[in-house]
């Protein structure tokens, strides 16, 4: 015996939805539809207070459900593994391929005798303005870790470059609203978080961030956890840290130990952070890495 068969009607004016009734949803909350743009009018009043509750909901649900894995970028593309962070500290971009290559694999392509880019065998520019044509020719084929990098040389003034932070925003805005540079995004969060090369608009800087965050990109997360901290938003920012943790990010880790100690987490949201922290690492560990952590450690 089949169920009855809930009827569609308009939230508004009560019209059941038929072949001559079409209903169109609302695309805040998804909860109500309408028969017209009048009738949406007309009930807004009624709505809003309900629609702007399930629309936060709804972002939320977004915001901690996605990005829970590092993105390709943070792969070394010879081993395969995560890079730790920082990843600065532990990987060089190479600007003849545009590819992050974590330290022990360049270690190893030099024990090899190897002179030249470990990834695609370019040789290596000797001269700051060999460096920069490199960076210019990616920039050329519309690469957008081109020009995010090429972004970074103008925000501190690098390979030559006169120091040029609104130039950086622009590059930042190509690389990440045209091309998908994740990296550009989680720049771009700083540059309006911070105020440099953008009016300082903290809210548009948390946006750029959760724009990255829900890709993967762990830095992003975790500012979004300091913002919410700072707001007092503790059970927010727990959950942001938690992410993040499980991606291998000890400061993360460290601020959901200081909230279990203030209070503000549970011990099992520390177990459970401590314990993925702990397995994020350990998958980045290897021999080369080992080795040439040790070599930068005695220079």
């Amino acid at each position: 015996m089949s169920g009855i068969q809930e009827v569609e009607t308009c939230a508004n004016c009560g019209k059941e939805a038929s072949e001559a009734v079409k209903l169109k949803q609302c695309t805040a909350c998804r909860l109500v539809k309408y028969c017209g743009v009048d009738c949406q009018r007309a009930h807004r009043k009624l709505h809003k207070k309900a629609c702007k509750q399930r629309a936060a909901e709804l972002k939320d649900e977004q915001l901690y459900s996605q990005g829970l894995e590092r993105p390709e970028g943070d792969f070394c593309p010879i081993c395969t593994l995560h890079i730790p962070f920082p990843m600065e500290e532990n990987s060089l971009v190479m600007v003849c391929c545009m590819k992050r290559v974590c330290r022990g694999c360049g270690l190893a392509a030099l024990k090899r005798g190897m002179r030249d880019c470990a990834f695609c065998r370019t040789p290596m520019a000797g001269h700051v303005a060999d460096k920069l044509s490199m960076v210019l020719a990616r920039v050329a084929k519309k690469d957008p870790e081109g020009i995010n990098q090429l972004g970074s040389k103008y925000f501190f003034g690098e390979l030559g470059l006169q120091k040029d932070t609104k130039k950086a925003v622009e590059l930042w805005t190509e690389a990440a609203a045209e091309l998908g540079s994740i990296e550009a995004l989680f720049c771009l969060g700083n540059a309006h978080h911070e105020g440099e090369g953008a009016q300082q608009d903290k809210a548009k800087g948390a946006e750029f961030y959760m724009k990255a965050a829900m890709q993967g990109h762990t830095e992003s997360r975790y500012n979004l956890g300091v913002i919410e901290g700072e707001k007092g938003n503790h059970h927010r920012a727990v959950r942001h840290f938690m992410i993040s943790a499980k991606m291998g990010h000890e400061n993360s880790v460290e601020n959901v130990k200081r909230a279990f100690m203030g209070g503000f987490a549970t011990k099992e949201q520390y177990a459970e952070a401590l314990k993925g922290y702990q397995e994020a690492v350990e998958e980045m560990k290897s021999h080369d890495r080992d080795e040439a952590k040790a070599y930068l450690d005695r220079k």
